[in-house]
């Protein structure tokens, strides 16, 4: 049996190339790339088993690396978050539920504010989205029993959205609903 040579140690133009093969598939933020390769130097580094300073040098590269892509504007935390913010509010997801997304993603708090929509019906119009996608409200039956009405506000709040808007996209009716669709789609 064929032994598998070892691997070399990241070096800064290794996790360069790695960097910009990532960022070629993937939008990302500078805290989501700096994950991506920090766990290529755990891999290196449970195989290869090397000194604590060859680990740290190798994750100060990293760091740099993201300094690095940032500085040339490879990386921008901002418009990630703000074509982000908009593709889930397309999707039908709150304010509340995009934060939470982007702060998952390693976007710094105020930038994920600045991202959010302002427009109230923005968050309406993501709500009657989700009532779209689940066929409540508008789009489920005309007179739904307590249980699914209870189903649909647990919807909602599952997905963020305050008990105000959930009567509001619930009590619209379905050309209303359409309408306001229509109307953001176009802005």
């Amino acid at each position: 049996m064929v032994e598998k040579p070892l691997p070399a140690a990241p070096t800064a133009t290794t996790l360069h190339e790695a960097a910009l093969r990532h960022l070629a598939r993937y939008a990302t933020t500078g805290a989501g790339l700096l994950r991506v390769l920090n766990r290529r130097v755990d891999r290196w580094a449970r195989a290869v088993q090397p000194e604590p300073e060859a680990v740290a040098a190798a994750r100060e590269a990293a760091r740099a690396e993201i300094a690095r892509l940032t500085k040339a504007g490879l990386l921008d935390d901002a418009a990630f978050a703000t074509m982000r913010a908009q593709s889930l509010t397309r999707a039908g997801k709150s304010r509340r539920g995009i934060a939470a997304h982007l702060a998952v993603r390693g976007v710094p708090a105020a930038l994920a504010q600045a991202a959010l929509p302002d427009d109230p019906d923005a968050e309406l119009a993501a709500a009657v989205t989700l009532a779209r996608k689940r066929r409540i409200g508008p789009f489920g039956s005309a007179d739904p029993d307590p249980v699914q009405r209870q189903r649909a506000f647990a919807a909602f709040a599952r997905a963020g959205f305050s008990q105000e808007m959930a009567l509001q996209a619930l009590r619209m009716d379905k050309d209303e609903a359409e309408g306001l669709l229509r109307r953001i789609r176009q802005a």
